[in-house]
């Protein structure tokens, strides 16, 4: 079997393994450090001074933040002889994670010139994707890969024409890139435009890493608010425990004695608890239904904050029960640090926190209204209807970052489909053109014939092919026999109708009268004449004004349409020889409706 383009080998060829793809929510990040002079080592040594960099970057910027899931990390690798740091994140439902790892490598390269960087998810090179109304032609999905670099905070791009070398129509390796990048640097492409769309949704960082968390008040047993305390971020495993529950997570719930559980619903106190605001929507979108351990303390615990807190706790605290007691959980690292904790609660190395500490904590309520949208401004903004200047009157976004990027989405959906539509009426004209210069070819004085026989040709009209197509229309047979078959009797069958079978039958008794008398008048009009007429141009002039297109009122009424048709034959003859503008799709419209009436 011959082996692919893209370099996958078979069996028998040298097989590697299948290709990798990155999972659904992934951002997978490397770092490469071009340095000619560094020999193996040297590299391997200053790429420890890169993560060293990274680390008091993340210090610096993400002081107490909480991912959705995975956390930004890298890790020296080696493939091909050659060293590189990499790292891969599941951001989950937080896409802001995404944007935020985006940020970090943006920073980590101003502060490193030698480091380049390469970012990808699993719909590719996702920031061309952002950009993707500014891009040339030539830079599409096929040879895209691996030619999208950041660099000292710039977004550069390896031209398609400056390449030399055997390149692969899949686009180009990481070989081939870095080759590019080491002999010909100062030949990428930096082009501001798509630059500013790639890094659009980095408009309002580092502020915008505070306002992807958010905090609340929630009542939840001491011992959770001990574990909370300790470390905040084990809040995102016990809410994504939560939210992809199943029946059989739900089983330590129903347990009736309360003792049994991890945190028991007892003890409550009240805390401020940090989320982020992806897993905040989540607990609060919601509908759980209170478990059998808890049914005894909501009237309780509700009085103490109220039903809300009572509600996003009891959540919180179910979470983290499903966390713990999942077997599956078991070797991850969020369950053994808090199962560390507790066990030194239960040997007395711990101590629960009282009522005085609790009150010295950071206590902070976050506004709400971020999650209120109201769902006719979503659809004009939908519809690209939405108002640009906000009113007063209009609920809105309550988060307008979230408005702003979906107002960027659908104004790049409109382009894209305007473009498409200039693209379709392009090639309608184009096949216009062509049509015309086929027909004038056609046309064109090549004959012995004269400019009066040709416009004499145009305007022929066959008269034969008319009285079929009307026949075809009122459904008559295609044959010279006019007669209709003959119309079965009521008075002679046996059989008994009934009162809706007898009005059936009158209506089609109506409808043939109507086509006889429809099909008599066109008879005198000469339209279904099967024999050429001895004066071509006084039945021209007859039929004129039954086909001829008009601007005018048609009349809906069947009659007044047949009675237009005899003209004063008065006229002169030029009128009959003057051009027909024959619409043979409106006589086809008149004689259906006719038929159907």
């Amino acid at each position: 079997m011959v082996g692919t383009s893209d370099g996958f080998k078979w069996f028998g060829e040298g097989f590697e393994g299948f290709p990798k793809i990155l999972p659904d929510d992934c951002v997978q990040y490397t770092l490469y450090l071009i340095d000619a002079n560094q020999s193996h080592s040297g590299i391997r040594a200053q790429l420890r001074k890169v993560q060293a960099v990274a680390n008091l970057l993340l210090k610096g910027l993400l002081k107490d933040f909480i991912w959705q899931r995975d956390d930004f990390r890298l890790e020296i690798k080696q493939k091909d002889g050659l060293s590189f740091l990499q790292g891969r994140t599941n951001f989950g439902d937080s896409i802001e994670d995404e944007w935020l790892i985006v940020y970090l490598l943006r920073e980590l390269s101003k502060q490193l010139s030698q480091t380049w960087i390469r970012v990808v998810d699993p719909d590719g090179e996702f920031l061309l994707v952002e950009a993707a109304d500014a891009l040339p032609k030539w830079l599409n999905p096929e040879v895209a890969e691996n030619r999208v670099w950041i660099n000292n905070g710039e977004l550069l791009i390896i031209p398609k024409e400056r390449l030399k070398g055997n390149v692969q129509a899949g686009g180009l390796t990481v070989d081939d890139a870095l080759k590019f990048i080491r002999d010909r640097r100062t030949d990428f492409l930096h082009i501001p435009a798509i630059e500013s769309k790639a890094f659009y949704r980095l408009r309002n960082y580092p502020a915008q890493i505070k306002n992807n968390l958010h905090q609340g008040l929630i009542a939840i047993p001491r011992k959770l608010a001990y574990v909370l305390h300790e470390n905040a971020a084990y809040i995102s495993p016990a809410v994504e425990a939560f939210y992809l529950r199943d029946p059989i997570a739900l089983r330590p719930l129903q347990s009736p004695r309360a003792s049994e559980l991890w945190f028991p619903p007892e003890d409550f106190v009240t805390v401020s608890t940090k989320f982020t605001k992806a897993g905040f929507a989540q607990l609060k979108g919601q509908e759980f239904e209170t478990p059998r351990a808890w049914s005894v303390s909501i009237a309780k615990v509700s009085s103490i904050l109220g039903q809300t807190g009572y509600e996003m706790g009891m959540k919180v605290t179910c979470g983290f029960e499903m966390l713990m007691s999942d077997p599956q959980n078991i070797d991850k690292k969020p369950v053994r640090e808090i199962n560390l904790l507790l066990e030194d609660l239960n040997v007395g190395e711990g101590n629960l926190p009282s009522d005085q500490d609790i009150s010295k904590w950071e206590s902070r309520v976050d506004d709400e209204s971020w999650l209120d949208v109201d769902f006719l401004e979503f659809e004009k903004e939908l519809s690209g209807k939405g108002d640009h200047i906000p009113s007063r009157k209009s609920a809105g976004f309550g988060d307008k970052t979230a408005q702003e990027n979906l107002r960027r989405m659908v104004s790049m959906f409109e382009k894209f489909r305007d473009e498409d539509d200039d693209g379709v009426q392009d090639a309608e004209y184009l096949d216009d053109m062509d049509n015309d210069n086929d027909s004038d070819s056609l046309e064109s004085p090549t004959s012995d014939g004269s400019e009066d026989e040709d416009n004499e040709k145009e305007h022929d009209f066959d008269e034969d092919r008319f009285a079929s197509m009307m026949r075809e229309m009122m459904g008559l047979p295609a044959t010279g026999t006019t007669e209709s078959p003959p119309t079965p009797t009521v008075e002679g069958d046996s059989v008994p109708i009934n009162a809706a079978e007898r009005d059936d039958i009158d209506e089609a008794k109506a409808i043939r009268k109507v086509m006889h008398e429809m099909e008599a008048e066109l008879r005198d009009v000469g339209a279904l004449s099967l024999e050429p007429s001895q004066d071509d141009k006084h039945s021209k002039k007859r039929l004129l004004p039954l086909l001829a297109t008009s601007n005018g009122d048609i009349s809906t009424s069947k009659t007044s349409r047949l009675q237009k048709a005899p003209q004063d034959e008065s006229s002169s003859d030029d009128d009959a020889d003057g051009e027909l503008d024959i619409d043979f799709q409106r006589v086809k419209e008149l004689l259906s409706q006719f038929t159907v009436a």
